[in-house]
């Protein structure tokens, strides 16, 4: 018998209607107040579900979902993950402590090639720019800087993505002093040694696209990193001032920039030889930089005079696509995950979402692989997203992922689907508390269309998020409010709707329950026995 073969349960019967998870990305549970999206909007339907028997509340960062401690705010990568995979595995931050912790990273013949590719050349270092721990880390940036000046490296530059999503809205300039220092340091103790920033600009203007929403973003970031391209500064400080003079948007919507030095020009321009690593350890919004660095047959823009460099990232951003092809860290290995075991049982099933998160649940879902498991058994759909700033249009496309839903649960051909609401996280992420609280009134109107299909299909609806966002929307020091756009330590809801008056089961006595505990329960619900390492089921 194989090894992903599941054994049906005796103690819980299935539904005759289909099985629905609903994720509502980004929306946790914060004590009410003003600064709280989450309460503040008009929920009905979300409140009642969330006041059932059948409903309670889950970690969703730090150690409950592989982070290196509890001080560590969770993400969408590590909360699908867990919510795939039904166990804790250690994630991008831990695996990469440890790696510098033991010093395999810097001993991996990946590093060591970098250091000879720059070692005639330069060595650049790309990547979010602050101590987030959700992308990267900017002590994992001077871990490297430091090994790479201990090793003879005498020319490095730093092109930085202004971060403004994971820590405060305007907290640029804090880091760019640190990192200056720390540049300023190397400079002084090594004779002879040439370590600058070189450019940057805003994380949600350059660079860091994801799911190939917009490769446009992309070619102004890869034009500013390689060809120096970008509004000229004498340095990161003035331009992030300069920046701050003439708008009110956050670090992640300032424009890209390039330092240059006294005679005018860019001093970080790429050239054939050198090394780029990148230094994010998250793979959504790296992978698409990663791909125009070094695909040989690359066309999601015109690059221009595309220099051939040695480029590596952090960890291996995509392992179905192999991209990168060089990389520092190896993944957490992921496997048996609710995926795999329902297409080996046969079991139907879809995952929707619109693009900003479409990758959430089927990439990460699926244990960092894209594609389809079974594209016989399975059926994904994503909606096109709107590039633009979320809190212009705070229903994203909300309505139209539940439309979509609805048609398919009642074509009757599925057992089990996921979906993922965007928008308390995306909206959220702006800081805009208004157009936050809209995100999730219109959630709640869906949430009601939802219960309603499940209703009259006979079905089961589970709902739940993977971390929080929209439930601390600002902090008050003073009577001063400063917009808060990174997610929160909070827990997340969950609650199970069943359409049967008399299920036969109630929530199971679990000690700090977490959003692994999640995927026995669905397993549990669509009429099977959990595997036994999975993190125990939260109905008995």
């Amino acid at each position: 018998m194989s090894d992903l073969s599941l054994t049906a349960s005796a103690s819980f019967t299935p539904p005759s209607g289909p099985v629905l998870l609903v994720i509502a990305d980004g929306v946790g549970v914060a004590p009410t107040g003003p600064s709280n999206a989450v309460t503040e909007a008009s929920t009905p339907t979300l409140d009642a579900l969330n006041a059932t028997p059948l409903a309670r509340e889950l970690a969703a960062h730090g150690l409950a979902v592989g982070l290196p401690s509890d001080d560590d705010m969770g993400n969408s990568e590590v909360g699908h993950n867990a919510l795939g995979a039904g166990r804790i595995f250690a994630q991008g931050a831990k695996l990469v402590n440890i790696a510098l912790e033991t010093g395999s990273m810097f001993e991996s013949p990946v590093w060591r090639a970098a250091l000879d590719a720059a070692t005639d050349n330069c060595l650049h270092l790309l990547g979010l720019h602050s101590d987030g721990n959700v992308h990267s880390h900017t002590d994992h940036l001077y871990q490297m800087l430091e090994n790479a000046a201990a090793a003879g490296v005498m020319q490095a530059r730093v092109h930085i993505l202004l971060d403004g999503r994971d820590v405060g809205r305007r907290s640029a300039l804090n880091y760019i002093a640190q990192t200056e220092q720390v540049l300023t340091k190397l400079n002084d103790h090594h004779p002879g040694l040439d370590y600058r920033i070189a450019s940057g600009g805003g994380r949600m203007t350059i660079t860091m696209d994801r799911y190939e929403a917009d490769w446009d973003m992309v070619k102004r970031g890869y034009d500013c990193h390689t060809h120096g391209i970008g509004r000229q500064f004498p340095s990161a400080t003035e331009a992030v001032e300069a920046m701050y003079g003439e708008t009110d948007k956050g670090d992640q919507y300032l424009d890209e920039f390039v330092i240059v030095g006294d005679d005018g020009s860019p001093v970080g321009t790429m050239s054939d030889g050198d090394a780029v690593v990148m230094f994010n350890f998250r793979g959504d919004r790296a992978i698409e930089i990663s791909q125009a660095y070094e695909s040989e047959a690359f066309d999601g823009f015109d690059r221009g005079d595309h220099p051939q460099v040695y480029y590596a990232g952090m960890l291996e951003y995509d392992g179905d696509a192999k991209v990168p092809t060089n990389y520092l860290v190896d993944p957490p290995a992921i496997d048996k995950t609710i995926s795999e075991y329902l297409c080996h049982e046969g079991v139907t099933s879809f995952a929707i979402s619109e693009t900003q998160k479409f990758g959430h649940v089927t990439f990460f879902w699926n244990g960092n692989r894209s594609g389809y498991l079974d594209e016989a058994l399975e059926t994904y759909v994503e909606i096109p997203s709107d590039n633009v700033e979320f809190n212009t249009t705070p229903a994203m496309k909300v309505r139209e992922i539940t439309t979509q839903t609805i048609e398919m649960l009642r074509a009757g051909t599925f057992q089990f689907g996921r979906l993922n609401f965007p928008s308390g996280d995306m909206v959220g992420h702006t800081g805009d508390l208004d157009a936050t609280i809209e995100a999730m009134e219109v959630i709640d109107e869906c949430m009601a269309e939802l219960i309603a299909a499940i209703d009259e299909l006979g079905g089961v609806l589970v709902y739940t998020a993977d971390h929080g966002n929209a439930d601390i929307m600002f902090t008050e020091t003073d009577g001063v409010r400063t917009a808060k756009t990174s997610h929160t330590l909070s827990p997340v809801p969950f609650a199970i709707h069943d359409a049967r008056a008399d299920a036969g089961y109630q929530l199971a006595n679990v000690d700090s329950p977490g959003l692994a505990n999640v995927t026995a329960t669905l397993l549990n619900l669509l009429g099977y026995e959990a595997p036994a390492d999975w993190e125990p089921s939260l109905i008995a």
